[in-house]
């Protein structure tokens, strides 16, 4: 007999319809701070998936997610900042990218693009490296951007940065962007090259003698990752509407890896819960750090706390959920992104009809 958990409607109840009502009335009903930190939330997500996308599917441990996300924060206000504001702001800007204006939409996608070109031009020679010496010269990467973002003043308007960009990044806007990018990448882990991936990970020299090329398909996956983590850095500058070099570096890096860890690197859905953490526990903790009243009840002062309790959480999660909460497993998106999901909801009523036909 069918589990209900294994049911076409439980699936898309509890990842389709559910989800969607909360989404609804975060819109309608939410002032815009609660709406920023859904919106946020999603944005991590996509980071959180892309780092997943090599570090646990094909198993490259890179650190690079956040020099991708700068490219495409700083590639993305470029081409939908006005040509008069860009002027005005980025002294001794070039002409050419002073005239840019583009929808926000294409200029997303571009941001991607970038940030996948840069990973394919450092990976060539990087993806020769493994284990933490790859670790090791990705988190470089990071260093080497923040660098080119402080002194090419004349296009990134150094240390200062960037500000007065649209507040493109609505939550319709991101909840569809979210969406679509997790749709490529779950399509991308479940074909088979993302299969090829898979078996590199568990075992290069088995998967090589069945022809899977180890180079070309970690490059793959890490100009794949660098791609989504773009556009997520798109995002993040569209909500912000302002970005500097300083917030793309390490501590932005050690983020996003926390958020992997915490899911499950080898799940794409564990973005979900390890972003969810990251991204809440700080504002639900606020209170503790600077003090006041929690239902009623003083509460002093402690100064710390978020850090505290997001490591005293971090070492729990290790000790006792080896490989993250969801570990290797994809329950939301095998459930929202399969077919069967949606045609089993029809599935009881198209066999009544034939058995009355019968």
């Amino acid at each position: 007999m069918e589990k209900i958990k294994d049911k076409a409607i439980f699936k898309f109840i509890t990842v389709v319809v559910i989800p969607l009502l909360i989404l609804i009335v975060i819109e309608t009903k939410m002032n815009d701070y609660y709406k920023t930190v859904v919106i946020l939330l999603f944005i991590n997500v996509i980071l959180a998936a892309a780092t997943n996308f090599t570090n646990g599917i094909t198993g490259i441990f890179s650190l690079g997610t956040a020099s991708f996300m700068a490219i495409g924060a700083y590639v993305g206000s470029l081409l939908t900042l006005p040509p008069d504001m860009k002027c005005s702001r980025i002294q001794g800007i070039p002409a050419f990218i002073a005239e840019i204006k583009l929808p926000f939409f294409a200029a997303l996608l571009i941001s991607g693009l970038f940030a996948a070109v840069f990973a394919g031009i450092i990976g060539i020679p990087i993806l020769r490296a493994k284990g933490h010496y790859l670790a090791v010269i990705t988190l470089g990467t990071v260093i080497v951007v923040k660098s080119l973002l402080d002194n090419l003043t004349s296009i990134t308007n150094g240390s200062r940065g960037i500000s007065g960009m649209e507040g493109y990044s609505t939550l319709p806007v991101t909840v569809l962007v979210t969406v679509l990018s997790l749709y490529v990448m779950y399509r991308i882990k479940t074909s088979s090259l993302g299969r090829g991936m898979i078996a590199l990970k568990n075992d290069e020299d088995a998967a090589e003698s069945l022809g899977i090329s180890r180079f070309r398909v970690r490059l793959f996956s890490f100009m794949i990752s660098a791609f989504f983590a773009g556009i997520g850095g798109c995002l993040w500058a569209h909500l912000q509407r302002s970005i500097a070099p300083s917030m793309f570096y390490l501590t932005e890096t050690f983020m996003i890896l926390e958020m992997s860890v915490l899911g499950g690197m080898e799940s794409l859905s564990g973005a979900i819960p390890g972003a969810a953490i990251i991204t809440f526990f700080p504002y639900l903790l606020s209170d503790f750090s600077t003090g006041g009243e929690i239902f009623g009840i003083k509460v002093p002062k402690i100064n710390g706390i978020t850090n505290i309790v997001m490591s005293v959480l971090f070492i729990l999660v290790m000790i006792f959920r080896k490989g993250g909460i969801f570990r290797e497993n994809d329950y939301i998106f095998d459930a929202m992104f399969s077919p069967d999901t949606y045609s089993g909801l029809f599935k009881k009523e198209h066999d009544d009809v034939l058995k009355k036909d019968v």
